[in-house]
Formats: structure tokens, C-alpha cells, sequence
């Protein structure tokens, strides 16, 4: 059982800080392009499709990081990859911030992408050794609410930002930031409680033992169903959060630049409070396949009322803002439903698998809704930008509505934990 003195509980709550910081900063980048979506658009001169493909540069690598950054968590330790991932992800801020043209701004945005991609798995297995094992959803969730302060500041604060000081210097700021944080965690992370001053041991990396366990995890028929959950409901949320919402609200909407961004910080701070709440009620209950249905099936049925193309009722469009920010974090329940559906030593690879769907759809959906919003936009520009009307953001976010319903349906296939890891017990078999 863990034991932790009060002395090592005074390191794992500073160490924790540090680690939720880098977080935050994650998810800034992650949404990062939204805020600041028609400066991008005007300085590159892109299309839609264009742009979609510059925010989902991101998640193409992000997506296919997550596999290599779980066993990498399970081997060389979370403080390593904490390391260079900073390093690799200021020095990509920094690059972005500098680019000339959309090509410069899609190898700084890739390598914000590698560099931000490890963050999440580290902290995850770092909670997963640092804490007892009922209070993983609760402490997961704590997190999230405080490393999605990044994405509220993603919103309002950095639209502000970018217009008082230029969105270039915004990203430069980052970058310096993003090192500075990289020192830290080199200096105040480690690995387990056991690990003192020095650096703890790597664990030897055994290519055939970690591919088993990997397969292992991919033949988990229990594996699925909450990857299926992952891929619908945060694929979505990110396409919609981390590019589309602020065009959407101002072009389809009429809303202004600010007004949209409170819109939009509103979202991720639903987001943020939804994923303590969730985590914690999850917890309290000692159940996950009830609450992982009922939340998801909310989201998808916000995504029906986008569809709709009714107008925005003053209130009533903050409502739904928050409403469907507290119901995206139905799927941080599916990194705890991974990992207790596998292996506890494996905890870092079966999240990084649960991870893996909803990055992937994000990285397919960002340019994908942009290019079929080109197919049916009319030609008309606006401050430089290309303008889409209710008509163009329709369709394109049919997909993501479609995306939505399919998050929601997968949850009946959830298998139910109890909140305790159910890998060797006969159940795992039953419906």
C-alpha cells in the first residue's frame, strides 16, 4: 500500500504544481489557434481548409506520440520526457511566432505538437504512483480544472492579448515560458516516492515485454468501447474548441471578437469544472458506465442544437456554452476506465490508448470541416479572411455532430469498473 509521510507529501504537492503548470500550458497551445483564428487566417492568407490544417498539425503528432509517450512513461520516467518536451515545445512556440509564412508556421506548430504531446501521459502516470488508486478520477479531475485554466486563457485573454501586443509576441512569451517550466520539472519532478534527489533509475527497456503489453492492451475487447467514447467526444470538442468556435460565433452569429471569446473562455471553463465534478461524482458513486452515458448523451444532443442553425438568445447561448463544456468532460472518465480495465503496471500505455482517439479525430476533423465549409462557400471575404455563412458552418459541423452521437453511443459498451482496476477478474468477460 502507498505510504506517504508528510514530508513527501509537501514534495508531491510542489512537484504536482509543476507538473499541472506545464499542463496548462499544453492545453493553451492545444486551443491556442481559436483565439487568435482570424489574425492567422489574415497574416497567411489561408483558406479554411488551410487554416484547419495549420491548427491540426497539433494533433497529427500529438496522435501519434501517444502510444511511444506511454511506454516512454513506463520506462525512462515522466520526469525525462517532461524535460524534453519543453524544450522541443518553447522552441516550436518560438518558431510559430517568428514564421514568415504558413510552411515556417506549420513546422513550428508540429514541433509545439511534440514537444506539449508527452505532457498529459506524464502527469497521469506521475498521479497514478503518487496516489491511491480510488482517488485516481478525483485527482485526474483536479488537474484538469486546473491545467484548463490554459485553455479559458486561450479564450478571452488571448484574443486581449493578441490585440494589444500582436499575436506573434503572444506565442514568443509562450516559448520562453515553456523552457522555464522544462528547468522545473527537471528539478522537481520524480519518478516515485522512492526517488530522493538523485535521479531514479530508468527501468530497462525490454522491446519484447513492452510490445506484449501493448498488444495485450489493443486485444482488450474492454479496451475499445472507451477509445470509441475518446474518438467521439473529445475529437469533437477539440475540432470545434480549438479552431471553429470563434469564426462560428462571429460569422455565422454576428457576434463581436470579444463577445466571442467570453463565448469561448466559458467553454473551456465549463470543460475545466465539468472534469473535477465528473471525476469526483464518478468516485463518490463507484461507478462510471452511468455517469459516462448520461453526460455524453448531453453533449451530443448540444451538438443537434448547432445543427439547428437557430438564432442565439442573449443568456441562452452562455448557458449552452457552459453546458456543453461540463458535458465534454464525460470522456476524462475513459482514462480511468483504460486503466482499470488493463494492467495496473501498464496504466501509462492503456491511457496513452484511450488518448490516442480523440487526437486522431481532432487532427482528421480540424481540416476536414474546413474543406467541406470551402466546398460550399460563396466567395465573399471580410477584413482580409474568407467569411462562411450558417449555411457552410452546417455542414461542416455535421461531422462533428455525427462524431458527437457516436462518443454517446459507444458508452453503453463501457465496461463497468466499479472505480477499482477489474483486470484479472472473471467479469472482464460479461456484458
Amino acid at each position: 500500500m502507498l505510504q506517504i509521510t508528510p514530508e513527501l507529501a509537501r514534495r508531491r504537492l510542489l512537484m504536482m504544481a509543476v507538473v499541472v503548470l506545464t499542463y496548462m500550458l499544453s492545453f493553451f497551445q492545444r486551443f491556442a489557434p481559436a483565439g487568435v483564428a482570424q489574425d492567422l487566417a489574415a497574416a497567411f492568407q489561408t483558406s479554411a481548409a488551410s487554416l484547419g490544417v495549420l491548427a491540426a498539425t497539433y494533433f497529427y503528432v500529438y496522435t501519434l506520440m501517444q502510444i511511444p509517450t506511454g511506454i516512454l512513461a513506463d520506462t525512462l520516467g515522466p520526469r525525462r520526457i517532461l524535460l524534453l518536451g519543453g524544450l522541443v515545445g518553447g522552441a516550436g512556440s518560438w518558431l510559430f511566432g517568428f514564421a514568415p509564412n504558413l510552411d515556417v508556421a506549420l513546422v513550428g506548430r508540429t514541433l509545439i505538437g511534440l514537444g506539449v504531446s508527452v505532457t498529459f501521459i506524464a502527469m497521469l502516470k506521475l498521479i497514478a504512483v503518487w496516489y491511491e488508486e480510488q482517488r485516481f478520477a478525483t485527482m485526474t479531475g483536479l488537474a484538469l480544472l486546473l491545467g484548463n485554466l490554459g485553455s479559458v486563457l486561450a479564450g478571452a485573454p488571448l484574443a486581449m492579448m493578441a490585440q494589444a501586443l500582436g499575436w506573434r509576441e503572444v506565442f514568443m512569451g509562450v516559448g520562453a515560458l515553456s523552457l522555464g517550466l522544462a528547468a522545473l520539472c527537471w528539478l522537481m519532478v520524480r519518478d516515485r516516492p522512492g526517488a530522493q534527489s538523485e535521479a531514479a533509475p530508468a527501468r530497462r527497456f525490454d522491446r519484447t515485454v513492452v510490445l506484449q503489453g501493448m498488444l495485450d492492451i489493443l486485444k482488450n475487447r474492454a479496451t475499445w468501447p472507451v477509445v470509441l467514447v475518446n474518438t467521439g467526444v473529445s475529437g469533437s470538442f477539440f475540432t470545434f474548441g480549438g479552431l471553429w468556435a470563434m469564426p462560428f460565433l462571429m460569422q455565422a452569429h454576428g457576434l463581436s471578437r470579444a463577445d466571442a471569446a467570453a463565448h469561448l473562455s466559458l467553454l473551456f471553463m465549463g470543460f475545466a469544472l465539468g472534469s473535477v465534478i465528473i471525476g469526483h461524482l464518478s468516485d463518490r458513486l463507484r461507478r462510471r458506465k452511468p455517469v459516462l452515458i448520461a453526460v455524453s448523451h448531453l453533449y451530443a444532443l448540444i451538438w443537434l442544437f448547432w445543427l439547428s442553425g437557430a438564432p442565439l438568445l442573449p443568456g441562452l447561448s452562455y448557458v449552452l456554452f457552459a453546458a456543453m463544456g461540463l458535458a465534454t468532460a464525460s470522456f476524462t472518465l475513459t482514462w480511468a476506465c483504460a486503466k482499470e480495465v488493463n494492467p495496473p503496471l501498464l496504466s501509462g500505455m492503456s491511457t496513452s490508448v484511450a488518448n490516442m482517439g480523440g487526437f486522431a479525430a481532432a487532427a482528421l476533423l480540424q481540416p476536414l470541416v474546413g474543406a467541406v465549409m470551402d466546398l460550399s462557400w460563396d466567395g465573399r471575404l471580410a477584413d482580409g479572411a474568407r467569411f462562411y455563412s450558417m449555411a457552410d458552418f452546417q455542414w461542416g459541423f455535421a461531422l462533428l455532430a455525427g462524431f458527437a452521437l457516436l462518443g454517446a453511443a459507444a458508452a453503453w459498451w463501457v465496461k463497468e469498473t466499479g472505480c477499482r482496476n477489474i483486470w484479472r477478474s472473471n467479469a472482464l468477460g460479461a456484458g
